[in-house]
């Protein structure tokens, strides 16, 4: 399958607006009308509560997944460095799909679970040691926000210098990522310093119910 469109299909993918979706299917509100505004994950937590934010951070994650493993359908070999490329390339063209869905008026979330979901397919083992960054950030503060910054930052860290990954794509991917989350997570990191971040209500429900409670 040509590579054009496999990265169209990517986009399609991530442009799947989970939170916003299951925030109008469920909860009977538009995601983007309350907390943060933002169609992801971590303000589906905020507003609507773990089990609803847990469903939906799954299957952003599993965009970014799916939207890698679409290579497989590509002519490279699985051993050379083009499909390295065009993973990363198919992973990002979900994230962008994320943050600019075509199904949901290009107002997406931040593209974190959709990334990670995506460095999960490209590199597992790394996956796993930045899952457990998250956890532990988000079980001792309770800010998602910190918790992805964080995770972010020790992907750099763990590939060049713990895994010591040799192909530069991976190490400059790697470092663009904890960059752009850093970055679009400004906002963030100004009410974090102001101690006016919200945090996310784990273990209990948010006042939003069901349409037919």
């Amino acid at each position: 399958m040509g590579i054009a469109i496999l990265v169209v299909l990517a986009y399609l993918i991530g442009s799947i607006p989970t939170a916003v979706w299951v925030s109008k299917q469920i909860y009977g509100i538009d995601i983007r009308e309350h907390g943060s505004g933002n169609a992801g994950a971590t303000n589906t937590f905020r507003i609507l509560g773990s089990k609803a934010g847990t469903a939906v951070m799954i299957i952003d994650m599993l965009k970014g997944f799916i939207a890698v493993k679409l290579s497989l359908l590509s002519a490279f070999s699985w051993q050379s460095e083009a499909i390295t490329n065009l993973q990363v390339f198919l992973g990002l063209a979900a994230v962008v799909g994320h943050i600019f869905p075509i199904w949901a008026d290009f107002r997406g979330g931040k593209g974190i679970a959709t990334l990670f979901g995506m460095i999960l397919a490209i590199q597992p083992v790394a996956a796993v040691g930045l899952v457990c960054v998250f956890l532990m950030m988000l079980y001792l503060t309770r800010y998602v926000s910190l918790s992805s910054i964080s995770a972010s930052i020790a992907f750099p860290v763990m590939i060049v210098f713990v895994f010591q990954a040799k192909e530069l794509t991976y190490q400059i991917f790697a470092i663009a990522t904890a960059c752009l989350v850093v970055l679009t997570h400004y906002k963030n990191i100004g009410r974090l310093i102001n101690g006016n971040e919200s945090k996310v209500p784990l273990f209990r429900k948010r006042r939003f119910r069901r349409n037919n409670d």
